[in-house]
Order: C-alpha cells, then sequence, then structure tokens
C-alpha cells in the first residue's frame, strides 16, 4: 500500500486544518489508519488512530477534543480534522498504516505550521 497526505500549511492559533491521506491498495479497508506527527527536534509521536470501521478511534491526550480522525473506505482515504490549532502543533504530519504488523506503511509528511 501507498499512502499519499496531503492538506497541510500554515495557519493561525485558533485556526483549522484538514489533512488528507490518500491510499492505494483494494484492501485498504481492512487496515487499522494513523496520523503521527513529528516536530523539529523531536521524535516522532502518535496523534490519532481509527480501526478498518471507523467505529473505534484513539487520539494523543494532547489532541483529544480538537481533532478529529475519519475514514471513508470508499475513497480510500482517511482525514484529520484539526480545530483549535496552537502553536505547539506545528510539526510534519505522517499517516500510517497497520497491515497487520504494526505501523509499516508511511507517507511522505506534509507541513503543518501554526503561527501565534
Amino acid at each position: 500500500v501507498q499512502l499519499q497526505a496531503s492538506g497541510g500549511g500554515l495557519v493561525q492559533a485558533g485556526g483549522s486544518l484538514r489533512l488528507s491521506c490518500a491510499a492505494s491498495g483494494r484492501t485498504f479497508s481492512l487496515y487499522r489508519m494513523g496520523w503521527f506527527r513529528q516536530a523539529p527536534g523531536k521524535e516522532r509521536e502518535f496523534v490519532a488512530a481509527i480501526t478498518w470501521s471507523g467505529s473505534s478511534t484513539y487520539y494523543a491526550d494532547s489532541v483529544k477534543g480538537r481533532f478529529t480522525i475519519s475514514r471513508d473506505n470508499a475513497k480510500n482515504t482517511v482525514y484529520l480534522q484539526m480545530n483549535s490549532l496552537k502553536p505547539e502543533d506545528t510539526a510534519v504530519y505522517y499517516c500510517a498504516a497497520d497491515i497487520g504488523s504494526g505501523w509499516s506503511r508511511w507517507g511522505q509528511g506534509t507541513q503543518v505550521t501554526v503561527s501565534s
């Protein structure tokens, strides 16, 4: 499976962005999907994940209540709606797929910059 993330950009604090991750492959609907981010000088961290059916979602404490992960299996796409953005959300955001052996497939990343 190949992943292509998009939707990043520059936004003021308090603003919103929606990231998209388009996946190739006919079995997208079987994958658990997730979003991670990496800020300069920091390790990559988990942001959110969603099960194959979309029935369960998981979030890092730092984004709970502000970010929403969703998926459209008909479009082979997973989304990350980010509201009430803060400068500390600035990072490169990556989508990832768990095809049965952990987070083994990664997209190329999209930059999100939140200005204060």
